[in-house]
């Protein structure tokens, strides 16, 4: 019979390690945000734009001729993206052009994308 190696056979709770995790622990709220964020980016087609806004601003039409989709589809996806402030836009005339919203959307996208290109 066979043990499975993965389960804590331990019967001392390591209270220190307990307490200092439970003191760091954010408020609900924040875990929500942050399961909501990953769902928003866990669309493929959301990723794709992203993918596309990592190093360009980009106006609707480019993005819908980069995905091969059309301007509403992408349209509304970008409106998802901004409502969750993932993207923002500028207004240049009559032109909109997309960008990632900081720093810190960018690094999550690319951090994420360099995991899953190390782990071929």
């Amino acid at each position: 019979m066979s043990r499975n190696e993965f389960i804590c056979d331990c019967n001392v709770i390591h209270q220190e390690v307990v307490n200092d995790t439970l003191r760091k622990m954010p408020e609900q709220d924040v875990f929500n945000k942050i399961a909501e964020f990953f769902k928003i980016i866990g669309d493929t087609t959301r990723t794709k734009i992203l993918f596309a806004l990592d190093n360009n601003e980009m106006c609707v039409c480019d993005i819908a001729n980069v995905l091969s989709m059309s301007k509403s589809s992408i349209s509304h996806q970008l409106g998802t993206l901004r409502r969750s402030g993932i993207v923002k836009c500028r207004r240049q005339g009559k032109e909109v052009y997309y960008m990632l919203d900081d720093e810190h959307v960018k690094q999550v996208f690319e951090i994420a994308k360099e995991h899953i290109e190390h782990k071929k």
